[in-house]
């Protein structure tokens, strides 16, 4: 009996260690491709200081700026300005949790 109890309170404590809930989710991007500007957009679980860092595909940083999330959906408009036609990797990084994907530039 003693057992079961410990094997269940380790499961339990185990379970809510490794369990991670995301602040941010349905991260997408539209129009992809793009040629003048594009809109980020994100569902977030809690308000809290985002940043968005755009990288070419040699890894250099080409844009970085901070935003603050409202509950629920958020839209970011990004803009290429003098960024050239190509493949470009944007990153949302709240704290911990780093969500990245692609978009092109036309």
């Amino acid at each position: 009996m003693l057992k079961k109890i410990l094997f269940t309170l380790l499961l339990t404590i185990s379970i809510a260690c490794f369990s991670q809930t995301k602040s941010i989710e349905k991260l997408s991007i539209t129009p992809n491709p793009f040629t003048i500007s594009t809109n980020i957009t994100f569902t977030a679980t809690n308000t809290s200081k985002i940043t968005l860092n755009v990288r070419n595909v040699l890894g250099k940083t080409v844009f970085k700026k901070e935003y603050t999330t409202k509950i629920g959906k958020n839209n970011i408009a990004f803009y290429k300005d003098n960024l050239a036609t190509g493949i470009y990797i944007y990153s949302v990084i709240e704290k911990k949790e780093i969500i990245s994907k692609r978009f092109i530039i036309k």
